[in-house]
């Protein structure tokens, strides 16, 4: 700024002239410093273009910084792209175009340097345009190359900016320079206490760079902002590789050093005047090497001993790159403020992630509490009524292109889907099986191995899409550091809806009175009136439905392959055992155990999802362990079977 009025006070006539004029006339009041441009020179020319208040002043800066201005024989100014031996002139204020031969004119050509302060200033320019991505633009270039050049033209913006967005965004930069380049401590401090509760990436960059130092080495310690004092004898190995860079100790002899440089100097059967018969200690050894050192004929010898000594003589210490106490002080306290925030907010992140897998557990496994709980039958085909409702939904918006609609039609067309293949499975398969627990395992397992492989025969091994509608994508961005999918969030919201349906229908219907009913003693609901093979059938008819269901929703998520369903079918057994057999609230509460616990291990250990799953596994088995009938047991009669 005190540049900029030095150059209005100083060329004040002349811009006066030249602001009733053109922009030629500005640009041939500084015509050494536009055709011979400096880092040193320029500034007066960008200062007087920017108080010009010309419409064309940014189009100049472009050009200019692109290569594309010309001089003429007579000095003045052109836009110009070479032709041949031609060139094709237009005037800088009227626009009008010509074409001349080449000779004697020349082409201005601004070094990198010059042509960064002509960006600075271009943004400046840019920050005020009527056009909105211009604006942008402009913000987006102060993000990426911040400097205090761009504070005041930034700051003057901000009253008059019409869109809310961008406005925000300005007044956001705005802290983060004047955080860096305010023109005061005091101003500086100010907009670093309001970055105490702004956990951006951006903000603990700014943060950081205040905070920056540089680690040195002296006799005594230095004057300035130090930000510590260091104890060499933590790492006595690394502190002395600092003296060594610093010229301030010669390189330590290790004994295997010495060792190599007695082997290369073995004369007569001696090494340094010491026979070699007598080199069998640490203490011989050194005194053969310090002979050689004396000699010249090895670096000199520095010990473990001589190392410490010269630690201790020098003062290790990191120094604040700020030289302002004050300053420093207020950015490590507000970036530990910070931290706590962003150690909250991962917390948060992390329960996220969570509640969602969970949900998606809990899809995948609700269908396989009710026919595990009501029937008592491992159906290892679970998966597969998944797999099949997820290329349900694939089939579907392969003739409904619309995704929102095809996503309405494909819910219930997979549970009708899988409704019936659970029906026809009970009718010939598992009826004929209960209360053979082992015969049933095998006969679903040979079931799903026999559903993947069809599977494979109509749609290939290779993923096929199932695509979500567009108000699904992206994601909730609550900050920097917190964000769920939308999609992840409709497969929390679907869960929820299922939960609702499905207590509505064991609660308030009599379908759901007699699913109870035959659940907790199925011989007395049999004397009661209740046909308990008949139940049987709904009820895993109505599992695997709900399977179905399941799989559209998580196709939406995972990718969908044949296999999808063995991805789903261990941690939904889990889910049903560790919650408790035959009750809803149990599943809820397995899948929110299994989901948070596999997040969480995942978190401690991320680099081996594989491991996280391990771990989880070998708690859920200790788990059952003190609690075999899971976390809600079931009541009635039946629990005691």
């Amino acid at each position: 700024m005190r540049r900029l009025f030095l150059a209005i006070a100083l060329c004040f006539g002349a811009l006066t002239q030249a602001q009733a004029d053109d922009l030629q006339d500005v640009l041939q009041i500084h015509a050494d410093q536009v055709a011979k441009p400096s880092r040193k020179s320029v500034g007066p020319l960008l200062d007087d273009l920017a108080d010009s208040g010309l419409p064309n002043a940014p189009i100049f800066l472009e050009k200019w910084a692109g290569r594309t201005v010309w001089q003429s024989p007579d000095g003045v100014f052109f836009y110009g792209e070479t032709d041949g031996d031609d060139i094709s002139l237009t005037d800088i204020d009227s626009g009008t175009a010509s074409t001349q031969p080449k000779d004697g004119f020349r082409q201005i050509r601004p070094n990198g340097g010059v042509r960064r302060l002509i960006g600075t200033a271009l943004v400046q320019f840019q920050l005020a345009d009527p056009d909105l991505a211009r604006r942008e633009t402009a913000v987006a270039a102060i993000a990426r190359s911040p400097e205090a050049a761009q504070l005041a033209p930034l700051l003057a913006s901000i009253d008059g900016e019409p869109d809310v967005d961008l406005r925000i965004r300005k007044t956001q930069l705005a802290r983060f320079l004047s955080a860096r380049f305010g023109d005061t401590p005091q101003a500086r401090i100010a907009a670093i206490e309001t970055l105490s509760k702004d956990t951006s990436v951006e903000a603990r960059s700014v943060l950081n760079q205040i905070v920056q130092t540089t680690t040195g080495v002296a006799t005594a310690a230095p004057d300035g902002n130090v930000a510590r004092i260091l104890d060499p004898t933590q790492a006595p190995a690394v502190f002395y590789d600092r003296l060594i860079q610093a010229g301030f100790a010669p390189p330590h002899t290790t004994p295997a050093m010495i060792r190599a440089t007695l082997e290369a100097n073995i004369i007569d059967g001696k090494a340094g005047g010491v026979p070699l018969a007598q080199l069998n200690t640490d203490a011989a050894r050194e005194r053969a090497y310090a002979s050689l050192a004396k000699e010249g004929r090895a670096q000199p010898l520095v010990t473990d001993q001589a190392r410490d000594q010269a630690l201790a003589a020098y003062v290790f210490y990191d120094l604040y790159d700020e030289p302002n106490a004050d300053i420093t002080a207020a950015a490590a306290q507000a970036l530990a403020s910070v931290e706590q925030r962003v150690g909250f907010e991962q917390a948060a992140d992390l329960a996220l992630d969570g509640l969602s897998l969970a949900s998606i557990y809990f899809l995948a496994a609700i269908g396989l509490a009710i026919t595990f709980g009501v029937m008592g039958v491992i159906n290892m085909a679970h998966g597969e009524f998944i797999m099949m409702g997820a290329y349900t939904g694939y089939v579907v918006q392969l003739f409904i292109p619309d995704y929102t609609i095809s996503i309405i039609v494909a819910l219930p067309l997979a549970f009708a889907i899988t409704f019936g293949a659970g029906v026809v499975m009970e009718r010939l398969v598992i009826r004929h099986l209960y209360h053979r627990p082992l015969e049933t395992l095998l006969a679903t397992f040979g079931i799903s191995i026999a559903l993947q492989q069809l599977a494979k025969n109509i749609f290939g091994t290779q993923a096929r899409p199932l695509t979500s509608p567009g108000w699904l994508d992206g994601a909730w961005v609550i900050s920097d550091v917190i964000q769920i999918s939308y999609i992840r969030i409709a497969i929390f919201v679907l869960a929820l809806l299922f939960l609702a349906l499905i207590l509505f229908v064991l609660k308030r219907t009599r379908l759901g009175l007699e699913v109870r009913a035959v659940t907790q003693n199925p011989g007395m609901a049999a004397s009661m009136g209740i046909n308990p093979d008949r139940i049987n059938m709904l009820t895993f008819g109505l599992g695997s439905g709900i399977a179905g269901i399941a799989g559209v929703a998580i196709g939406l998520y995972a990718k969908v392959t044949s296999e999808m369903g063995a991805d789903y079918i261990v941690q939904s057994f889990m889910t049903v055992v560790v919650g408790g057999v035959g009750n809803v609230w149990g599943t809820l509460a397995g899948a929110s155990m299994i989901g948070f616990l596999q997040k969480g291990i995942e978190w401690l250990n991320p680099s081996n999802t594989l491991a996280a799953q391990t771990y989880m596994i070998l708690f859920i088995i200790l788990f059952i362990q003190f609690r075999p009938k899971g976390i809600v047991a079931l009541k009635g009669r039946a629990a005691a079977d």
